[in-house]
């Protein structure tokens, strides 16, 4: 798969590299899971190849506007659902309260979380979508996504360009580094769930 990958996006033109580039980064935060992040590492392989004619500082902007602009997409539709949809009480399994309470939540730890939201695969269309449906400010998210995806793009693109074209190692240790991740996260939330329904079994 590596290879296929990376043979294809290698004989494009440096304009359909970025083009490629681009639109993985959007992708995978409007439809996960996607390639992208073993998409960008290849970029930074191809960056070292002067035959192929792409550039560290473009591919950064390239991959961090695409990622920008695919969590502002599920932030927007987060807004839209908050406004139109739980409030009317439309969606039964979300109540009014399961709502105020994501909204407390986000809204003490939100900023922070959209900070790091790069650096939590598995997680980040679910970051920015509940980012909307708590109506954090645009302008800060917008900011604080593209600082975020600034860094993780930087990093991995930087891997790709130290290993070359021993993509694998790069991909194995982020896939491990992913499964970690998804790992703490499902258990946390497992604990949260947990807590709310002894909670709430008390107040019965």
């Amino acid at each position: 798969m590596i290879e296929n990958i990376f043979s294809y996006i290698g004989n494009l033109t440096p304009f359909w590299i970025y083009v490629t580039l681009f639109f993985f980064a959007f992708i995978e935060n409007v439809f996960p899971p996607s390639p992208s992040d073993l998409v960008v590492v290849i970029s930074g392989s191809l960056i070292v190849q002067p035959e192929i004619n792409i550039h560290f500082l473009p591919t950064l902007i390239i991959t961090s506007i695409g990622s920008v602009l695919g969590f502002m997409t599920l932030y927007y539709i987060g807004t839209q659902l908050d406004k139109k949809v739980i409030r009317a009480g439309k969606i039964k399994f979300i109540s009014l309260e399961a709502l105020e309470k994501a909204e407390q939540w986000f809204l003490k730890y939100g900023y922070f979380v959209i900070l790091a939201n790069r650096f939590l695969p598995g997680t980040r269309s679910v970051i920015s979508f509940f980012a909307g449906l708590s109506e954090l400010k645009a302008d800060k998210t917008v900011l604080l996504a593209f600082i975020s995806a600034v860094f993780w793009n930087a990093i991995i693109i930087y891997l790709g360009m130290i290993f070359g074209n021993n993509i694998e190692t790069v991909d194995y240790y982020l896939g491990t580094y992913s499964n970690i991740v998804i790992i703490v996260t499902g258990v946390v939330v497992l604990v949260l769930v947990i807590r709310y329904f002894l909670k709430k079994k008390k107040q019965q």
